[in-house]
């Protein structure tokens, strides 16, 4: 009996070190990534990227020569079912805006999209997808 118990224990000991020890690779430290650059037609483009443990953030700025400025804030959790969020807003050089959400969730056996985005004149939009694999 005594036996046993000793095989069970250490068989589990070992599969928790198989499961857990590439687990503990991925929890280093944190990523970032900071950029901006001109674009071909003179505007500017920026990025800022940060991650951790299988959750980022990033946020993405670009404004053109004639004033328009695009603003995108995302954010992506990994797991089971990979999440992701995104909202963004474009104003043009008119001053009309146009505001947006997506998100995305992909898990096994389905992957789910949202969307939503209003226009300059109230106008809405609102689209929901779910895909089977």
């Amino acid at each position: 009996m005594q036996m046993r118990q000793a095989f069970r224990r250490d068989t589990i000991r070992g599969a928790l070190l198989v499961v857990a020890l590439p687990l503990l690779a991925f929890t280093g430290p944190a990523h970032a990534e900071d950029w901006t650059r001109q674009t071909v037609r003179g505007g500017e483009i920026s990025r800022s990227v940060t991650g951790e443990a299988g959750h980022y953030d990033g946020s993405t700025t670009r404004s053109g020569p004639n004033g328009a400025v695009y603003t995108s804030n995302g954010q992506c959790v990994s797991g089971v079912v990979d999440r992701c969020g995104r909202s963004y807003s474009a104003v043009g050089p008119n001053g009309a805006t146009i505001t947006g959400r997506h998100g995305t969730a992909s898990g096994p056996s389905r992957l789910r999209t949202a969307r939503g985005i209003e226009g300059p004149d109230g106008g809405r939009f609102v689209s929901v997808q779910r895909f089977a694999r």
